[in-house]
């Protein structure tokens, strides 16, 4: 990389040489990531990744991508980067936890109209921290600087994680039964969905102002502090129930909202009857409803209101379900039950 230098593309808006001093920024972030499968630095052609296969009798892998959509407006804004990363990471890592998988390594993608090491390092910052809250490894990514085609000061974040599990203890919604109960993981707020009409409804492009002033609705919080809080990752405590209960489903409530998503984890023939008034709705969503005049169904088709995971799980499992939990840190009631019927979500 020494030698590694071109005054022709620097002209042309890419400097090479950033990329080096970026990644070099990125080591110590990364190296807390490691695991045991991890079997090279970052920085080859791709990342590698023994599996550990012991104890298992037909594994499986599991893989999600996501990013975090106009979230990532909100970081740009403010000025913080630091935790965008977790967000990220979190987005996959809790969809490939809904099949029972654990994560084994994740990778990202950063493009950005201009490459400012320090800038890239601060959000893999975040991407590690996400990798140590999911005991994922980060094993590689990429960086690409692309000018001509966003703002200078412009990035967006995306990645990958893959997942392991083995086939006979994959959570696939067949064992869902009438009467199962419906345990809620509480939310850390937005997470990162809905950003388009949390930027609308605060008209947050023109006047970005309001952000940082203490909001009485919020406790004294800033809106823009309340809005980039890290989405929560709950792969350890999903890992730690598996341990202890049978878990017939899992869903992840992101974009969609309840109507979307909860009907993901259960089988046809079968809806989840919700019990709205037992859900701890964050003040956040009450005042986005209120600044947006946004109907309730609106709010539930489109935010996690509160619950950023559901959890199915038979009756006889639910006391032990909420202790495991519990135990783990979480915020875990009860909040409906299945029932007959193929209208997905009900809330009577």
């Amino acid at each position: 990389m020494k030698n590694s230098r071109s005054e022709s593309y620097a002209k042309a808006g890419v400097d090479i040489t950033a990329g080096y001093k970026a990644v070099e920024l990125m080591k110590s972030h990364i190296a807390r990531t490691k695991n045991a499968g991890c079997l090279d630095d970052v920085g080859g052609f791709g990342g590698m990744f023994g599996l550990p296969l012991s104890g298992m009798d037909e594994p499986v892998l599991v893989s999600g991508t996501d990013g975090c959509g106009t979230k990532v407006k909100m970081a740009i804004l403010a000025d913080k980067h630091d935790t965008i990363g977790i967000d990220a990471v979190a987005m996959c890592v809790n969809d490939i936890i809904c099949s029972g998988a654990r994560p084994l390594f994740f990778l990202d993608y950063i493009a950005c109209g201009k490459n400012i090491p320090e800038k890239i390092a601060e959000i893999v910052s975040g991407v590690a921290e996400g990798c140590v809250q999911s005991g994922a490894a980060l094993i590689g990514g990429e960086t690409a600087e692309h000018p001509g085609l966003m703002p200078a000061e412009d990035y967006d974040l995306a990645g990958f994680a893959v997942g392991i599990v083995d086939k006979k203890k994959i959570i696939d919604k067949d064992k869902v039964a009438v009467g199962d109960v419906i345990i809620a993981l509480a939310s850390s707020g937005v997470h990162s969905n809905g950003f388009s009409l949390v930027r609308k409804v605060f008209d947050i492009d023109n006047n970005p102002g309001e952000l940082y002033e203490p909001c009485e609705a919020l406790g004294g919080e800033s809106i823009a502090n309340t809005l980039l809080t890290p989405t929560k990752i709950y792969v350890k405590s999903v890992l730690a129930l598996l341990d202890k209960v049978e878990v017939k489903g899992v869903s992840h409530i992101t974009g969609g909202g309840f109507y979307e998503n909860i009907p993901r984890s259960i089988p046809k023939g079968m809806s989840a009857k919700i019990d709205k008034s037992a859900i701890k709705v964050l003040p956040i969503f009450e005042l986005i409803r209120e600044r947006g005049n946004i109907p309730e169904r609106d709010m539930y088709n489109t935010y996690n209101m509160g619950v950023g995971m559901s959890i199915t799980v038979s009756p006889a499992d639910v006391e032990k379900a909420l202790e495991v939990l519990r135990d783990c840190g979480e915020d875990a009631y009860v909040i409906g039950e299945i029932i007959e019927g193929d209208d997905g979500v009900v809330f009577p």
